[in-house]
């Protein structure tokens, strides 16, 4: 299913766009406020949330794994 592919990219997308924004607070807050927490605090959020969404879609078959294939 396509759609599940560019879900777990837009995922991804806004893990990364939060890890630049950590960054970003952290060069030019000098440590002055809490967006730099909070931009980490939802990119562990989003991580966890891919990690879940890709296991449900390799369980409900709508993306498949390469390599080692799980005994079904």
């Amino acid at each position: 299913m396509p759609w599940a592919k560019l879900m777990i990219v837009a995922v991804f997308a806004a893990v990364i766009y939060n890890l630049a924004a950590a960054l970003w607070y952290m060069m030019s807050d000098q440590g002055q406020s809490k967006r730099m927490v909070n931009a980490l605090s939802w990119r562990i959020g989003l991580s966890v949330g891919l990690i879940g969404l890709v296991m449900l879609a390799i369980a409900l078959g709508w993306i498949e794994p390469h390599g080692i294939r799980p005994p079904r």
